[in-house]
């Protein structure tokens, strides 16, 4: 009998992630050194579909870039709404057959909504955030797995690798 929910005794769900399946064949300290000895083993006609890189010991980093102000969020909502309105100018422009005034419309539009659309969260969160940052996800290292049948000669074809 079947579990509808994907539980124990119902065929595995496709489209959901499943955890990787093989034997380890190689470490390394940074993904593009995982890249290389993948692309190692495509380059010595290895069947590379049975390998898969995996990242080990994830973390998420979150690194600051700076200091926000009102100056910088209204400077920030300027350039990106001015941007939007030059875009939306220019495909007026097109439709009526105009140039100046749809672009100029455009641009005043993208301005005032580059401006809103910045400054309303900025205010919603009262100070409780007032710096940028970009968000990563990094592995602590990247293993790559093969499946049991090819694990040993690809293993042995890495090993040429290091030499």
């Amino acid at each position: 009998m079947t579990n509808p929910i994907g539980g124990v005794g119902s065929p595995r769900r496709q489209g959901l992630p499943t955890p990787p399946t093989g034997w380890p064949i190689g470490s390394y300290k940074t993904y593009a050194e995982a890249q290389r000895a993948v692309d190692f083993l495509s380059d010595e006609q290895f069947p590379v579909q049975h390998v898969t890189i995996v990242g080990v010991d994830l973390m998420q980093v979150e690194r600051v870039l700076g200091r926000l102000t009102w100056r910088k969020v209204i400077g920030g909502g300027l350039v990106s709404g001015a941007w939007l309105g030059v875009f939306f100018g220019l495909l007026l422009g097109i439709v009526t057959g105009g140039f100046v005034q749809p672009l100029l419309l455009g641009l005043v539009g993208g301005l005032i909504f580059g401006v809103i659309s910045t400054s309303v969260p900025y205010a919603a969160t009262k100070g409780q955030r007032d710096f940028s940052s970009t968000m990563q996800l990094v592995a602590g290292r990247y293993d790559v797995l093969c499946e049991p049948g090819q694990a040993e000669q690809a293993r042995d074809m890495l090993a040429k690798l290091a030499l």
